[in-house]
Formats: C-alpha cells, structure tokens, sequence
C-alpha cells in the first residue's frame, strides 16, 4: 500500500490584522493540521536629536528580519515562546539614513536604532499616518525633550554610534538600565500583614 504525503496552505484574514495559516499534512492515512498565527508585535518608540529607536516586545524571538527604507521600516519574527509570526510594516513620519540605521536582538525584545535623515529635525509621531496603531505605543521612560538641550545630545549619539560600530552589524547597547528595571524586586512584593 503506498503513502502519499502532501501539504497545503491557506490564508485568512480575521480583521483584526491578524491572519492565520494553517498548514494541513497528510501523512501515512492520519490529517495533521499546524496553525500559525500571524499579528503584529507590540512596539514602543521614541524620539532622539538624530535617530529615532523602536523596542519591537517580542520574547525569544528567532528567525528576526529588519528592512530599513528611506521612509519605511519592515520587521518580522517568530517567537519560540508561543510560535506566532509577528510582522510589522511601519511607513515612517520622516526618512532615515537606511544604511546608518541598525538592529539589536535581545532575549526580551529586538531594538532598532533608525539615524534620522535630518538630525535635529523632531519626530511627533513614528508613522507618516496619524491613524492610532494598536500595537504601538510611546515609550515614556526613554523619552526625553532634547529640543532644548544643548549639544551634549549630539556627542551622546557620536559615542552610541562608535559602540555600534566596534560591536558590528546588529548589536545595540543596553539603552539606560532597561535590563535593571526589570531584573529588580518590586517594593509592592513584601508580604502583606494579616487582616484582623
């Protein structure tokens, strides 16, 4: 008796930017059917003299991507904690310096680092549309108003832009602690006295 094996793929939009594929094999007699759902990730920005960086939130993240355009970033990954695709397109407020621009992977998130096309030139928003995307958000705790400031900013960057260079392609510094903020106890985890 012989064996056939076979596979197929389809598509559907579920409209709420989501779209999950379903992979159907068929192997010796018995259906095995694979969902893999695909969603945006949930990213948070801000906004720097002469870059602009995302935190794309995805946790042990493989098979990562990063495109850099002109006016438009594409990111794409798969997160091995629960194995959803995650892909984003972001049309960006201004252009960037594709070239410049660079990517770090972490095991909480991947941080991307776009150089501004225009330094000093403030970004309002990340994306060129003012439609509200639900997955992005601001990331309040890096942002800063660095119009005022003076141009110890601009040497901030130079340094940045050396260890991004000694450290090659696709590595980004640890940004400001973000690591300690989470590796640390909250105060709110003491125990509780007995109520009476």
């Amino acid at each position: 008796m012989a064996h056939h094996e076979g596979g197929g793929k389809s598509r559907d939009a579920s409209g709420d930017g989501s779209n999950t594929v379903v992979y159907i094999v068929l192997r010796r007699g018995s259906l095995i059917a694979k969902a893999a759902k695909m969603q945006p990730a949930t990213a948070k920005w801000y906004d720097r003299r002469d870059s602009v960086f995302i935190e794309f939130c995805v946790e042990d993240s493989k098979d990562v991507q990063v495109n850099f355009g002109k006016s438009k970033i594409y990111f794409s990954c798969v997160s091995d904690t629960d194995n959803i695709k995650h892909q984003n397109t972001v049309d960006l407020f201004g252009e960037i310096d594709p070239k410049d621009s660079k990517h770090r992977r972490t095991d909480r998130s991947v941080v991307c680092c776009l150089r501004k096309a225009e330094p000093g030139k403030s970004w309002p928003r990340l994306t060129k549309d003012r439609t509200k995307c639900n997955w992005l958000s601001v990331d309040f705790n890096n942002w800063k108003d660095w119009e005022d400031d003076s141009d110890e900013d601009l040497s901030s960057f130079d340094k940045f832009s050396e260890m991004m260079n000694s450290m090659g392609g696709d590595d980004l510094p640890d940004l400001d602690g973000a690591d300690e903020e989470h590796d640390s106890a909250d105060s709110d985890d003491e125990k509780m006295p007995d109520l009476e």
